[in-house]
């Protein structure tokens, strides 16, 4: 999970301008989604092929680590860079380095005699998730935005409650931080893309990343969910 969340731009141009602007955005947002998926997918082949996601899966600390200053840093330099062809660049970039980072669980849920059933399950219901929030955004005319500082303090507070279970190791804590997380970045894929959809938004690589979180936190944490309650070692 991240705390990161870009900034969402209100739109400078006028009436006319901003439903054209709006429509491209809302155009790029969702198909630039879908190619992120493909370096994601690579990504967690790639992590599991070569064995790094065991390598991870032996030092939970160390990975907490890389994928804190990888992510960071990646979303840094997506920021810096979102009015150019560079900032797609990164964004898939940053879309892969997530995939190796998932090949972790991937790995564990794969191991399970069921384990691809459980990953098809997460992906669909990661799907319906996204698809109730992207018809609930079209469709709900209140401003949701100040949500998000209480779904940010949520955030953190599930970052640190991670890290923390790092060394505590209480399955309890696990599973909570799991069904908040779910919950949180449910709202925020909501939130994200009511924006896009109302116009707030027009930079679709800001747009894109801000989704894409939104849909990684809820499959990763739903698979490890299926993981804990539905696999089967037999």
């Amino acid at each position: 999970m991240s705390d990161y969340r870009p900034t969402l731009s209100r739109s400078p141009y006028g009436a006319g301008s901003a439903e054209v602007v709006r429509n491209n955005v809302l155009r790029n947002t969702y198909w630039l989604l879908a190619i992120s998926m493909v370096p994601t997918v690579l990504g967690a082949a790639v992590g599991m092929m070569s064995g790094i996601n065991q390598l991870m899966a032996g030092s939970p600390g160390m990975s907490a680590i890389i994928f804190l200053v990888g992510a960071f840093g990646l979303m840094f330099a997506i920021d810096k860079n979102t009015d150019s062809s560079v900032g797609v660049g990164l964004l898939l970039l940053f879309t892969f380095f997530m995939g190796v980072m998932l090949s972790r669980l991937l790995g564990f849920v794969m191991g399970m005699s069921n384990g691809t059933q459980l990953v098809m399950t997460a992906f669909g219901g990661t799907a319906i998730v996204f698809g109730t929030m992207a018809t609930l955004a079209s469709t709900i005319k209140r401003d949701l935005s100040g949500m998000a500082k209480f779904m940010f303090i949520g955030v953190v507070i599930l970052i640190v409650a991670s890290l923390a279970n790092i060394f505590l190791q209480l399955p309890a804590l696990m599973l909570t931080v799991s069904v908040l997380a779910i919950v949180i970045f449910s709202a925020f894929m909501l939130i994200d893309l009511q924006r896009v959809v109302n116009g707030g938004e027009t930079n679709y690589v800001v747009a894109t990343l801000a989704i894409y979180l939104d849909v990684y936190n809820v499959f990763s944490n739903l698979l490890a969910l299926l993981g804990i309650f539905g696999g089967s070692r037999d």
